[in-house]
């Protein structure tokens, strides 16, 4: 049965739920509704794995990273007793910032009134607390997402009662599993801020049939829309599998050992839902680590990776810059059209469209969205 949703008809519904063949987009109010974004937000962004660094990011033990998610500040810590820990990073006193950006802690000291927490949260210094009856460092302890660590990435959950992440992907890892996902890591990073809702990005990162017009002079006469393929899933998962126009392998760094000729010469744009994106060609792999900032607005970074072993080759800093140039390039061509995008989904007279079988990977997704959306 057909549900309603803030801002959605049933039928709007109905026409995403068709086949494939007979298939409809979601309508505007799916990117454009403040409630929908609340929903989504507490359906589905808080209670899904989120991909927040990779292990290699923080590889010594007091490393950390900053992060802001749904106005929770938070940090990944590498602790000094080898464990990988998400936490909050408001002090339990006051809730003053008790850090931001990047770096190596061994104490982590509130600047207002000095309280310190080591690396796995725990108070372990709060000065002048003499007289405060029933209080003791002991008790106090920075709360903390629930952690997995997943072919090198470090993902984390709002949802203490969420399934681990790792079972319902198991058929897409052993899809990779050549390329040793685990071993990559992160040489260059892009950032960028968008005026558009996070599901824009995530739609035209699914499919390849915009590279007759978008890339017609990049992606297009390497990877041709027309031979782009998904295969069925059976997880929150997609895969868009883009066979190379040539024999050739494409310039840059030589291709794992582990990988066969086609997997070698082959791009793949993947998906874990909601946004867990990454773009895997030959020994490269560009991680779109996607932030939804509200209904209409999200800041990306674009996480070059490469194994590790390669990062050390002679001349690889011009290698990795020319990369970063690339990849760069590429997504400055995808901001014009999503940029048109947005315009037309804020134009009153826009309605759903017709999808192109090409467009199976976002149908997939699709269907996934309105399970997470209808759910009680």
């Amino acid at each position: 049965m057909t549900q309603t949703l803030p801002g959605l008809t049933p039928e709007e519904i109905g026409r995403v739920r068709k086949p494939l063949e007979e298939a409809y987009t979601l309508p505007p109010a799916a990117y454009l509704g403040e409630d929908v974004y609340a929903r989504e937000t507490d359906q589905i962004l808080r209670k899904s794995w989120l991909p927040l660094a990779r292990i290699d990011q923080i590889a010594t033990p007091g490393d950390f990273i900053s992060l802001d998610l749904f106005g929770q500040p938070i940090m990944v810590v590498h602790g000094h007793d080898g464990e990988v820990r998400v936490m909050s990073r408001t002090c339990l006193h006051r809730a003053a910032l008790l850090a931001d950006g990047t770096g190596n802690r061994k104490l982590f000291t509130c600047p207002y009134h000095a309280w310190s927490y080591d690396t796995s949260g725990q108070l372990v210094r709060a000065p002048l607390m003499n007289g405060a009856e029933e209080f003791a460092e002991s008790n106090c302890r920075l709360p903390q997402l629930r952690t997995e660590i997943w072919e090198g990435f470090i993902l984390a959950n709002f949802d203490p009662d969420a399934a681990p992440f790792a079972p319902p992907v198991e058929s897409y890892r052993k899809y990779f599993e050549n390329f040793r996902l685990a071993d990559m890591k992160v040489v260059h990073t892009l950032e960028f801020d968008s005026d558009w809702n996070w599901k824009v990005l995530v739609e035209n990162f699914m499919e390849a049939y915009h590279h007759i017009a978008t890339h017609s002079e990049t992606f297009e006469p390497a990877y041709h829309a027309r031979d782009s393929r998904v295969p069925d899933n059976d997880g929150p998962w997609s895969i868009l599998h883009m066979p190379a126009a040539h024999e050739e392998l494409p310039p840059g760094l030589p291709p794992l050992e582990s990988l066969e000729d086609w997997q070698a010469r082959d791009l793949f744009a993947t998906a874990i839902f909601p946004h867990f994106l990454l773009g895997i060609q030959g020994s490269v792999v560009t991680w779109y680590q996607v932030f939804p900032q509200d209904a209409g607005k999200l800041h990306l970074k674009i996480h070059i990776c490469v194994p590790a072993a390669y990062s050390e080759m002679e001349g690889f800093d011009e290698i990795a810059e020319g990369m970063a140039l690339m990849v760069s390039a590429i997504h400055h061509e995808d901001i014009g059209a999503n940029d048109l995008v947005w315009q037309g989904l804020n134009a009153p007279m826009t309605r759903q469209g017709r999808l192109s079988p090409l467009e199976k990977a976002i149908w997939q997704y699709n269907q996934w969205w309105l399970d997470k959306m209808e759910a009680p």
